[in-house]
C-alpha cells in the first residue's frame, strides 16, 4: 500500500502581501512542490522529474498560481467574514 499527500492553500499575510502553496508527498517522503513565482515545479526526489516535466510543459503551474492568488484568496477572505460576522453574534 502507498499514500499519497497533497497540501495546498493561501495566505493573507498582515502587511496584505499574499502566500499560496502547493506541495505533495508519496509515502511519506516530499515529492514535488510548486514555485509559484516561477511558475516551475521542483522535485523533491529524482522519481518526481519526469512529473515535473511533464506538468511544466502542460501549463500547471500557471493553473496553480492563478487559483492560489484568485480563487483561494477569493474564498480565504470569504470566510475571514464569516468568522467575523459569526463572532458578531455571541
Amino acid at each position: 500500500s502507498h499514500t499519497a499527500q497533497w497540501m495546498f492553500g493561501c495566505d493573507i499575510l498582515e502587511d496584505g502581501t499574499i502566500r499560496g502553496y502547493r506541495q505533495e508527498a508519496y509515502d511519506g517522503r516530499d515529492f514535488i512542490a510548486l514555485d509559484k513565482d516561477m511558475k516551475t515545479f521542483t522535485a523533491a526526489v529524482p522519481e518526481a522529474v519526469p512529473t515535473k516535466r511533464k506538468w511544466e510543459e502542460g501549463g500547471v503551474a500557471e493553473g496553480w498560481k492563478n487559483y492560489l492568488e484568485e480563487t483561494c484568496v477569493e474564498w480565504l477572505r470569504r470566510y475571514v467574514e464569516y468568522g467575523k460576522a459569526e463572532l458578531g453574534r455571541r
